[in-house]
């Protein structure tokens, strides 16, 4: 998955970019003298907008600016008390008023797309603090406030370590004023247990942070501004303590809010988050749907894994379900036993991209960036919510890494639950996480990302788009034969897209249909083939979010429909990496965007 919101980025034209690439278009009209100038002034108004809107937003949350690359406020966080918020709604309001004045028809292509992408994410955020009001019941929104405060100083070496000392000393004062308008902000009675449960395992997170990554490099204080730190860190533990007594004598045995959100909030929630022109009867459809097909294709490679094996189960052309059932699991059994050590999930992460890297340079299928990328052990402050997660650096930093973090097995699991994770992280997993992840998912999808030259549309970046181009770049792996057409990785692979299936059948089950745990576990266990360990986080982390889990499939279905329509387009010109390259060059806008842009659509 992509970090939370950590933020998509911004890029140089590729030299395959619609402008330049060989596909049919159609003859450009010449435009008349009147309409040159009316879109100069609508382009210009946008153009101040969009510069408005950035600085507003990094103004209005300190923390998010600094993992933006905006540093100017490295020293501050945001104001979550109720003025902070009518103040965003004034700027928010005044804004969409302002580009209610602008001819939107006037607007360059690149720039009607991205009216079209802010005007959603303004009344996105005004119907969050409004109407879904998640400021009152939803702790996990000050718990990543806090613990990215300090994290998004500690991370990247954006500037010298006596800086962001000295940054993070100035946040780690704060912090415990943030913490106490915490505690007035939330309504414990609306608060899910589930949420208060998991804020309160991951708020001694914070001082992890301070500890782990910011006193290693106390030394490079000079001896005032260390005693300065070492007062700030005293009184946040101090605060960080009393927030917990807090968390486990208050929130936690009075929460007793609903983590569903029904279906009304879940569809208006859906439109904006998603972007897309599918509906929720529509996901439900196609992903049913796509269950059995995806299940049919796993028993067909199971045949030919475990065809001639001594005891394997019957394997008929045309099995029954329960058949179906046994021969995959046996077949995925295999997989399972060629797993990590308990301690080798960090290595053969590493090792595995090292592997998909070298493929996907050799084949070229698509461009590959030179930009780095770092294996990281994910903070414990993000603990409980995925395996994994992509950390981009944000549009305005440069020359940054992009961290692939991975959880760490926690020390309290037995081996038989260790056993039961890895198991479902077993090497073939592995392989197909980093490629999700980092190569030529996330990592590869963000970095390219980050060329184009606009910054409003990297920071609006669109969910489904990212998490839809990570899926598909683990069919395009497939495609290509990546682990020599191994069965058993192919397997995991289809494996990997059924959950991704399934996570949409979860979200609107849970969400909106009232699903129960113990059908949630049957769903991914039995239909999913997933193990425990991994389906008891997936039903934690369905809990505490909703609409996330859609991107996954609505992306995935988006991205290869666009891809089918420019085969029948483009014909004999289709290019696979010119596609993949020019789809990419577009930053990371709704894929129903791109689709307008590459083949001279009008703009919705």
């Amino acid at each position: 998955m992509k970090l939370r919101h950590a933020l998509p980025l911004t890029l140089t034209a590729l030299a395959l970019s619609p402008a330049t690439a060989s596909f049919p278009k159609p003859r450009p009209v010449a435009p008349t003298v009147a309409a040159n100038v009316n879109g100069k002034v609508a382009n210009a108004a946008f153009a101040a907008i969009a510069k408005r809107y950035i600085a507003d937003r990094t103004r209005f949350n300190p923390t998010e600016a600094t993992t933006l690359g905006e540093h100017r406020y490295d020293t501050l966080l945001p104001d979550i008390s109720a003025t902070g918020r009518a103040a965003r709604e004034v700027e928010w309001r005044a804004l969409l008023a302002a580009m209610n004045r602008i001819d939107r028809s006037a607007l360059s292509r690149e720039n009607q797309v991205d009216y079209a992408m802010l005007d959603n994410q303004l009344r996105y955020d005004l119907w969050r603090d409004n109407r879904l009001q998640a400021w009152r019941w939803d702790p996990q929104i000050y718990n990543g406030i806090a613990a990215g405060a300090i994290y998004g100083l500690a991370a990247r070496d954006f500037a010298p370590w006596p800086q962001r000392l000295k940054s993070a000393t100035a946040r780690m004062e704060a912090l415990p004023a943030f913490l106490a308008e915490t505690r007035r902000q939330l309504v414990p009675a609306l608060v899910p247990k589930t949420h208060a449960e998991t804020v309160a395992k991951r708020n001694p997170g914070i001082l992890d942070t301070v500890n782990d990554m910011l006193v290693p490099h106390l030394d490079e204080l000079a001896p005032a501004d260390r005693a300065r730190f070492e007062a700030a860190r005293a009184g946040l533990k101090t605060a960080v303590d009393e927030h917990q007594r807090w968390l486990d004598t208050v929130l936690v045995p009075q929460a007793k809010g609903e983590f569903r959100l029904g279906p009304q909030l879940y569809d208006e929630k859906m439109r904006f988050a998603l972007e897309s022109n599918l509906t929720r009867a529509d996901l439900k459809t196609r992903a049913s749907a796509s269950v059995s097909d995806i299940r049919r294709q796993m028993y067909a490679l199971s045949r030919k894994v475990l065809s001639g094996r001594a005891g394997a189960s019957p394997l008929p052309d045309k099995p029954t379900a329960a058949q179906q059932q046994a021969a995959i699991e046996a077949a995925l059994a295999l997989s399972y036993a060629q797993r990590p050590p308990r301690d080798g999930l960090m290595a053969k992460a590493r090792e595995t991209l090292k592997q998909a890297t070298d493929f996907v340079r050799a084949k070229g299928f698509v461009e590959v960036p030179d930009t780095p990328v770092q294996i990281i052990e994910m903070p414990r402050s993000s603990w409980g919510y995925a395996v994994a997660y992509d950390d981009a650096p944000g549009p305005l930093e440069k020359n940054q890494p992009n961290f692939y973090a991975i959880a760490p097995i926690p020390p309290e699991w037995s081996d038989a639950q260790a056993t039961s994770f890895l198991s479902e992280y077993n090497n073939f997993m592995i392989h197909d996480l980093s490629i999700h992840e980092a190569m030529p998912g996330h990592y590869l999808q963000l970095a390219h990302a980050n060329r184009f030259p606009g910054t409003l549309r990297a920071v609006l970046g669109s969910g489904p788009f990212i998490e839809g181009w990570a899926v598909y770049g683990e069919a395009l792996m497939m495609e290509h034969g990546y682990l020599d057409n191994d069965p058993l990785y192919q397997l995991t692979v289809l494996k990997m897209r059924l959950r991704s299936v399934t996570n949409t059948l979860l979200d609107i089950g849970i969400q909106t249909e009232g699903m129960t745990r113990e059908a949630a576990m049957d769903l991914m266990m039995h239909t999913a083939f997933q193990q425990e360990r991994e389906a008891a986080g997936k039903w934690v982390r369905a809990s505490l979010s909703s609409v996330q889990l859609l991107s996954y499939f609505t992306g995935y279905e988006e991205h290869r429909e666009l891809r089918a329509e420019a085969q029948r387009r483009w014909g004999k010109d289709f290019d696979l990496r010119k596609y993949n390259d020019m789809v990419l060059a577009h930053g990371s806008p709704p894929v129903k965007y791109v689709r307008e842009l590459l083949f001279d659509l009008p703009v919705g």
